[in-house]
Formats: structure tokens, sequence, C-alpha cells
């Protein structure tokens, strides 16, 4: 199950050339569900899963979310929110083939609000609960721990995807299963810059504390290390036409999250999500990875490492077989 406390509807354009002041003409306007969590969902429900959703929506915006959730496979518990969903912007400058982003802070949560969102945990059944992105402004930092907590008592596993004092607070009060901060993150963490692999001494280091058994660091166009029981293991990005960064990490997140779920090992897991990662990077806008550049990018790695990779995770390129 993923959880968005903080969800959006992410709409994409491209303009020509972007100018202060004199206004710019877009075309080309799509707009998908986002958010961290919604964005999880969505790249299982394309790799052939159907995911659990928990998030609050409101207004008019909120509606717009949840119509364009009801047409993916996706089961969706939706918490009627006072505030109104907040709308995020890509554009695409054609002429310089920079993407400008631009993403609200998203509503404040009503009293009552949050309790909800817990009370349906205790409800809904899951074995892992994926918790991402942005707090709303006035949650506790604690949320996630709270989370993490209600899925210790129903032998759940939590997957975390936060940033700030959310993942610390997270990481040194909950049983986390498995951590995604990029290298940035975990910059803002350890409180310095770090290489690769000063960032998988860290994340090891996190990990002997005993809270957490595995953590992923992201390294953008570098690929990723997955620190856990076996040590750190490196993985390269592959080599891709550049799209799009929105919603990498998500699809990472997203495909890693999948791959577990299946039964899949955590280390060809981590394959996959690095795989799932740079696929959304291919594609443009806020539209995310498709399965089919998923299984070829994991594939290729596959053989690059002198691996069968897992049949279950390379049949997806079958849609029959999803």
């Amino acid at each position: 199950m993923a959880i968005s406390l903080n969800p959006a509807v992410d709409v994409s354009c491209e303009a020509d050339n972007i100018q202060p002041t004199i206004k710019i003409r877009t075309r080309n306007q799509v707009h998908h569900p986002g958010g961290c969590g919604v964005n999880v969902a969505r790249v299982i429900a394309e790799l052939g899963g159907r995911p659990d959703l928990l998030y609050l929506a409101g207004g008019a915006t909120g509606a717009l979310l949840k119509d364009s959730l009801d047409r993916l496979p996706v089961n969706q518990h939706h918490i009627a929110a006072m505030g109104a969903t907040r709308i995020s912007y890509t554009v695409h400058e054609l002429q310089s083939k920079v993407e400008y982003r631009f993403i609200p802070e998203g509503p404040a949560m009503a009293e009552g609000e949050f309790e909800q969102v817990l009370d349906d945990i205790r409800r809904i059944d899951f074995d892992y609960i994926v918790a991402t992105g942005s707090l709303p402004e006035n949650a506790s930092d604690d949320s996630y721990a709270q989370i993490a907590e209600i899925a210790a008592r129903k032998n759940a596993k939590l997957i975390l995807d936060s940033s700030g004092a959310a993942l610390r607070t997270t990481l040194d009060q909950a049983a986390v299963f498995l951590a995604k901060p990029s290298l940035e993150e975990m910059e803002q963490f350890v409180g310095k810059s770090l290489d690769r692999d000063q960032a998988g001494q860290a994340a090891m280091e996190i990990i002997r504390r005993g809270n957490t058994q595995n953590i992923v660091v992201s390294l953008g166009a570098q690929g990723a290390i997955l620190a856990g029981e076996t040590g750190v293991t490196y993985a390269p990005a592959p080599d891709v036409s550049i799209g799009s960064a929105v919603g990498a990490g998500d699809s990472f997140v997203g495909a890693m999250t999948y791959a577990i779920a299946a039964g899949v090992e955590m280390a060809e897991a981590f394959q996959f999500g690095v795989a799932a990662g740079s696929a959304a990077v291919m594609t443009m806008g806020t539209q995310l990875c498709c399965a089919e550049d998923v299984v070829r990018l994991y594939q290729q790695a596959s053989l690059l490492r002198g691996s069968a990779g897992d049949n279950r995770l390379l049949n997806l390129s079958d849609p029959a077989l999803r």
C-alpha cells in the first residue's frame, strides 16, 4: 500500500521560450495524478500490480485527482480533505531543452484528518506500506514513524522515501525495512558532502543502529547504491536519452516495491529499481516509466552483470503475463 498525505495534480506542457513578464504561450498540456505516494501506486499499476493507495484530497482539484485515479487499476482509499489539492506545474522549454518545475507546498491538514489516516491504515490489510513524499506543513515530524508503528503491529514492512526532519525522526524512532534517500538527502542527514563510497559508509552506519534493514541511496545519473546485511552494492545507471526527471525517484521506489512484494531478492529488486528510475527519465513531462522500457533496461543490465535476471521481472515485457 502507498500513502500520499500531500498529493497533487501534475500538469506538464511545452513552451518555445520562457521570459519574464510577457505571456508565455504553452501547448501539449497534459495532467496526471501526482505526488510521491500516488506516483508509486501508478508505477506499480503500470508494472501489472494492483496497489492500494490511501490519500487525502479535497476541493475541485481533489475531484480532478480522484477522477484521474479512477482510470487506473488502483484500489483507492480516499479521505476527503478540507484543503484543496495542490497543482504542480512543469514546463519544458523547447529552445533550451531545460525543464522548469513549480511545486507548491500544499494545504495544511484539518483537525482529525491524520487520525483518520491512521485509522484506515489499521483497517486495511497489507504486507508493505510505502511512506513517501513531503508532509503537509502542519504534520508532525513523527507522522511516518506513527505509520511505521502500526505497520509493525500488523507484521508489515515500511518502505520510506522522505527527507529532512521526517526522514531523521522515522529512522531514529521506527522499524524501517527500506529507506531510499537521494545523495543530497543523505548529505543533509549527515551534515556534510559525500562521495559514493562515503554515502555507502553513512548508510551502513545507520543500519548498524538497528532500526533500518536496507538503505538505497540514489545518485542520479551515476546510478545508486544498496546497503544491507551483505554490505554495499553499486549499480550504474543505464545510458538513456533524457526526457524529464519528473518521477524518477518515485519510479525507482515503485518498481523496487513491486519486485520485493513479488518475492524477488533484495539485490535483484534493487537492479530493477535502477532500471525503472532510468526508464522514467526517458519519458516527457509527468508520464513516469513505461513497463517495456523498465524490462528492457533491466535485461540489458542483467546481461552486463552476467546474470540471467529474474523471470518474474523479465516476463513483464509481455503484457499478457503482467
